[in-house]
């Protein structure tokens, strides 16, 4: 009798794990395939989040207001996936109750977004030691069709299959040996799939790539260091550009309706050390504007010409439509590195406004042209210079800004840090090392309020900041805001945090105990709002019951 009801048991385990199985395979497929024209649309599913900024606009917004100013007080914690990595900045993409997320260096998993049970998970093993300047992270995946998009960290594109994490085809991008990485989330345009690319502290030269997504055959490559005989060649002097730098780390943005795509290049090569390179240094700390379907530059517009502070241009370009001086403007604004905030006309590259919404000392202003009027004094030295603000992770950095087209107001992770800048001999050039000149990283004896941190929220159309929320440290989270009257974010020191949108009033904080390096999104998980943001190697999900 013992043994009938073992074996009675073991086909009840079977059939039950075969039901699961089933109903996870199901529910996997059920969201597929995202296709070109759901991408377009992305922000009517306002359950899903589609893109790496929630949709073409790069708004990072939800209009879903199931979590309000008034209950979001009720938030807890749903389920916590433990991700193994100390330092995660990913931002997951959801397609209807599938999470996918990338855990460092270069592993993507498949989450059911109601309980945050794997599904499945490719771990990327690297062949070889990386340089990497600033950490063995990834940023997320692009989705098109039935396949999954993921940069490697040794400078790799790797296609997966959405259903089943089983890799379809890779391509090296390039030769991670000369000191390339690879960390940033793809987008998806079309029938192709747009990388960028990282490691301007190892003198490599910037590009952004277009690949096919079926076969991974590259389309195009736009460099953003130009040889000598191409356009912006004259602003480099001898052969520099070889290792000029302008490497694009973030995530770009789309107008489907102008054809462009808008992706924002880091600092020249060597960072500190502008003795060798003289000139503007094009189209470094620039955003260019490319044609998706070529790669060739439309326009561009150099934020900090001849940057000796490592002040990257590599913000995430938001795009609105707005009016401005009395007509109605297609903008690209962005509040950048250098800290000032930047309002341009995404048509045609034309300078409106700009305006500092954080401390800096280097420049009087900028003028009609959007070009800088510097202030003597304020280059790094051999001795070191401590007077320049902001500091080398700039005014803001990496991490997604958002806009509310409730409000009407972009909120943005701002920073105000006292460095000391400093610049050094120049070594040999030696691929796959530093190539900085110097550095920004010394900390000075600073003053509390020379080193903290704020949310604040600024008009698009004026550069005028509405409020600002004073944090303890310069924050490295990324921003969320909601159709609920809410805005998201995180601290170093492991709160995540929710602000009344146009106040700036604080409603609700969770104590994570560990520091917030990703963005905030939002979704639907069976019909209810969920809130979900990596804090330390966890990912965390939040909700009303």
């Amino acid at each position: 009798m013992g043994f009938v009801n073992a074996a009675r048991l073991s086909a009840g385990i079977r059939h039950l794990l075969i039901a699961i199985l089933v109903g996870h395979l199901c529910r996997a497929q059920a969201g597929l395939p995202v296709t070109y024209a759901r991408l377009l649309d992305a922000s009517l599913e306002a359950g899903n989040w589609l893109t790496y900024s929630g949709d073409y606009s790069s708004h990072h917004f939800s209009t879903l207001d199931q979590i309000t100013s008034d209950n979001v007080q009720h938030l807890h914690v749903k389920w916590i996936f433990q991700m193994h990595h100390a330092k995660v900045e990913t931002t997951p993409i959801v397609v209807d109750g599938i999470m996918y997320v990338t855990r460092p260096p270069s592993d993507v998993i498949a989450l059911d977004a109601e309980t945050g049970r794997a599904l499945w998970s490719f771990e990327y093993r690297l062949p070889r030691r990386v340089y990497t300047c600033c950490g063995d992270v990834n940023r997320g995946v692009a989705i098109l069709g039935d396949r999954l998009f993921v940069n490697t960290l040794d400078a790799n594109l790797v296609a997966l299959d959405a259903r089943s994490g089983r890799m379809l085809w890779t391509r090296e991008i390039v030769d991670p040996a000369l000191g390339y990485t690879a960390t940033a989330a793809p987008l998806a345009v079309k029938d192709k799939v747009i990388v960028g690319i990282s490691g301007g502290e190892a003198g490599v030269r910037g590009f952004v790539d277009a690949y096919y997504t079926a076969t991974g055959e590259r389309a195009w490559r736009f460099y953003t260091i130009p040889a000598p005989g191409e356009p912006g060649s004259e602003t480099w002097t001898g052969d520099a550009w070889q290792h000029g730098g302008g490497t694009t780390w973030v995530t770009g943005s789309f107008d489907p309706g102008l054809n462009l795509l808008y992706w924002g290049t880091g600092n020249p090569g060597p960072d500190y050390n502008g003795d060798v390179r003289k000139g503007d240094n094009l189209f470094s700390c620039s955003v260019v504007a490319l044609d998706p379907d070529t790669g060739k530059l439309k326009w561009y517009f150099q934020f900090t010409p001849h940057d000796t502070h490592d002040w990257d241009a590599t913000q995430v370009p938001v795009l609105i439509d707005s009016v401005l001086g009395g007509r109605p403007r297609k903008l690209l604004v962005e509040a950048n590195r250098n800290g000032f905030y930047y309002a341009l006309d995404r048509q045609t590259g034309e300078f409106l406004l700009a305006k500092p919404y954080t401390k800096q000392t280097w420049a009087r202003e900028i003028d009609a042209r959007g070009r800088p009027v510097v202030i003597p004094g304020q280059e790094p030295t051999l001795e070191g210079n401590d007077s320049i603000w902001p500091g080398v992770d700039g005014g803001n950095n990496w991490m997604s800004p958002s806009y509310s087209p409730a409000t009407k107001l972009l909120y943005v992770s701002a920073r105000e840090e006292r460095r000391l800048f400093f610049k050094s001999d120049m070594p040999e050039f030696r691929a796959g090392e530093m190539y900085a000149g110097g550095g920004g990283g010394r900390s000075v004896q600073f003053r509390p309020e020379e080193n903290a941190g704020k949310l604040v929220a600024i008009t698009p159309e004026t550069g005028e900041i509405q409020w600002a929320h004073r944090l303890l440290s310069p924050q490295w989270a990324g921003v969320l805001s909601t159709a609920g009257n809410l805005v998201f974010s995180g601290t170093l020191e492991g709160d995540i945090f929710a602000l009344d949108a146009r106040t700036g009033k604080e409603l609700w904080h969770f104590s994570g105990g560990d520091k917030i390096y990703g963005s905030p999104i939002t979704f639907l998980s069976r019909g209810k709002q969920l809130v979900t943001l990596p804090i330390g190697d966890n990912l965390i999900a939040f909700g009303l019951d």
